[in-house]
């Protein structure tokens, strides 16, 4: 995939720079490389990324498309896992947004944060 890299060549900081939110919708993982997919339920939501609930998480460092739909509203992300848990799940920090899921992103927030 273009324009998708290595692990060794993204830093992302391990410490939340964010609040986290309780938000349950579906989501998908998928590791681009292999084409390995995941299904997996969003349980914690933040502008900064997300917890996966799944019993075989990706190994940390690993680099993934995150897609969360909730409702008709639908958000993807170029994402990598920061922990993993094996029979948990993995929390997973957002790399590269596009606007339009970042819209789908900040009103998620914004509603959760709200009320």
């Amino acid at each position: 995939m273009v324009g998708f890299h290595p692990e060794a060549t993204i830093d992302y900081h391990e410490k939340r720079r964010g609040p986290r939110y309780p938000f349950i919708a579906s989501a998908e993982l998928i590791e681009v490389r292999a084409d390995v997919r995941i299904a997996s339920r969003v349980s914690e939501l933040s502008m900064n990324g997300c917890y996966l609930d799944m019993m075989n998480p990706f190994p940390t460092g690993t680099l993934v498309l995150v897609k969360i739909s909730a409702g008709e509203a639908f958000f993807e992300a170029r994402s990598k896992i920061v922990y993993s848990q094996m029979n948990m799940g993995a929390g997973v920090g957002f790399l590269e947004v596009k606007p339009d899921s970042q819209a789908v992103l900040e009103r998620w927030t914004r509603l959760r944060r709200n009320g």
